[in-house]
């Protein structure tokens, strides 16, 4: 006979976790090391990624 796996529908907190908190403006921004600094019309900038959902936004020094 067939193995008989067990199927469930994942919980919306399952399915929708660490997605919450970026999409209400709350994201974990860190300093990008690829790419440390980078010169936009001639100031320093630096470029912050968030750890969850991977947005990028620059910061000027």
């Amino acid at each position: 006979m067939a193995d008989i796996l067990p199927f469930r529908q994942p919980k919306a907190g399952e399915k929708h976790r660490g997605n919450t908190l970026c999409r209400n403006g709350h994201h974990k921004w860190m300093i990008d090391k690829e790419r440390v600094f980078d010169t936009r019309q001639g100031k320093l900038v630096t470029r912050l990624r968030c750890r969850r959902c991977n947005a990028v936004k620059t910061r000027l020094l």
